[in-house]
């Protein structure tokens, strides 16, 4: 059986996360809709919103796009968060604030991954030898 990395299930979770919040954004409920009219945000704003989560989510289900999904992810959650402060609703603040972190948590993974010098194959043996 193989083992899951931590590594592998966060960016698939956090993905999971911004699926749910676009689903509650671009549906969103009588509730929802009345706190981005609330916060001074224009009646079609929710779409704008829910239409960049799943653009995140799409975003980090896939290696390749994973860095840039975690930078509209980190991008969306800390407007989300500036939003929530502003309007003195702090209690609100905490979810933005670990998806945010979360994400940066993966971009920095992504970033690493690909940056890294690749692996040697100890099998294998160097042209010039």
């Amino acid at each position: 059986m193989s083992r899951i990395s931590w590594r592998q299930v966060l960016p698939l979770a956090l993905a999971a996360f911004f699926v749910v919040g676009s689903l509650s954004n671009i549906f969103a409920p009588e509730s929802i809709y009345q706190e981005y009219l609330k916060w001074g945000y224009p009646r079609w704003f929710h779409f704008v919103t829910g239409s960049l989560e799943l653009t995140t989510a799409i975003l980090l289900f896939r290696a390749p796009s994973r860095l840039l999904g975690s930078a509209l992810g980190c991008t969306v959650m800390l407007a989300a968060l500036a939003t929530v402060i502003l309007h003195g609703e702090y209690g609100h603040a905490v979810p933005p604030l670990v998806a945010a972190t979360l994400a940066l948590v993966v971009g920095w993974m992504s970033w690493r991954k690909r940056v890294a010098p690749p692996a040697i194959d100890q099998y294998s043996r160097h042209p010039d030898i």
